[in-house]
């Protein structure tokens, strides 16, 4: 295939959208801001008005293209190419989102959740190393996931297969998530859930700590704080990052023993902390798996940052033209 792709990464605050050749090459990228007045109803006509423009300068004939991927929030029905219950976006009632952008555009539509989008890129072209069984989990904000089993996505009977973040990692002491439920990965692993983690244990360390001073002043403190101050070895800061990565990798453990896939790969802005994270949630995921599963699938740290959800996007054009031809 020589036609380009149109890949579109949607998120609540930006839009990243890119020409990607069927290869996994970026060609052209750029960044819109994500318009949520008015109950998100701005967002795709400004993707659809962006696109052309880009597409004017570049002189692109629409023959060249092959087709749209995108990445979104919320709940995704890749068949109906619909979007309900992005909240971020204001998206409450059910979206339309690949009809529009056929009509005004012309091209096949491609669409899944921004997630799943992810795992994809990280399959890929990252970490998951094109292997037919990965697990991508991204600690962010929240935390969310993608599951790949046999080299498919897993959607659900509802399409909200992959929902990690919502494990239950913690029963004794458990904050409340926002979906609901108390004690989730995203209330403990998360950027939020780590600062969440930092002023309860906070509370109960009594030792000289700069992270505890911090908490104690009132200053804000992020989970980048957290990680710097572990790897330098400050008391509270490593109470805290041993817990995360215990509770990371307890969840980890679960999805191996139940997919057994080749790869977990963790990214995220959380991920940033690198092999100092890895090195801590290894050590507990390994003691909770089956043996085999444990000899059989490896966690790994993702490689594409935020191009993951370019890539899975055009993936999702790349197979899904393949699979139509």
């Amino acid at each position: 295939m020589a036609k380009k792709i149109l890949a579109i990464d949607l998120g609540g605050t930006s839009v990243k959208i890119a020409i990607v050749t069927p290869e996994g090459e970026i060609q052209d990228k750029w960044t819109i801001k994500t318009n949520i007045l008015d109950d998100g109803i701005h967002i795709v006509p400004e993707i659809i008005e962006s696109i052309k423009e880009r597409i004017a300068q570049l002189e692109l004939p629409s023959d060249e293209l092959l087709g749209i991927g995108m990445g979104s929030p919320g709940q995704v029905d890749d068949k109906e190419k619909t979007v309900i219950g992005a909240y971020n976006l204001d998206w409450v009632e059910k979206q339309y989102v690949g009809e529009q952008l056929t009509n005004a555009l012309n091209l096949p539509v491609f669409l899944d959740n921004d997630a799943n989008v992810a795992a994809l890129g990280e399959r890929w072209m990252g970490a998951g190393s094109l292997a037919d069984d990965v697990v991508f989990v991204t600690l962010g904000t929240g935390v969310g996931g993608g599951i790949i089993a046999n080299g498919e996505l897993l959607h659900g009977a509802k399409n909200v297969a992959g929902e990690i973040g919502h494990i239950t990692v913690e029963l004794d002491h458990p904050f409340d998530c926002t979906c609901g439920k108390k004690g989730c990965l995203e209330t403990v692993a998360s950027a939020t859930g780590i600062v969440n983690l930092a002023r309860y244990h906070a509370q109960l360390f009594a030792g000289e700590s700069d992270l505890k001073k911090a908490v104690d002043d009132g200053e804000e403190v992020t989970a980048k704080d957290v990680f710097d101050l572990a790897k330098i070895e400050d008391k509270l800061a490593v109470i805290v990052a041993k817990n995360v990565g215990q509770y990371l990798g307890l969840a980890a453990s679960h999805l191996a023993n139940i997919l057994n896939p080749s790869f977990i790969v963790i990214g995220g802005g959380v991920s940033a902390a690198g092999v100092f994270l890895l090195d801590i949630t290894n050590q507990t995921f390994k003691d909770n798996c089956f043996k085999q599963v444990r000899d059989s699938t490896e966690l790994r740290l993702a490689q594409l940052g935020n191009d993951a959800g370019i890539l899975g996007a055009a993936y999702l054009v790349k197979v899904g033209v393949e699979n139509n031809a």
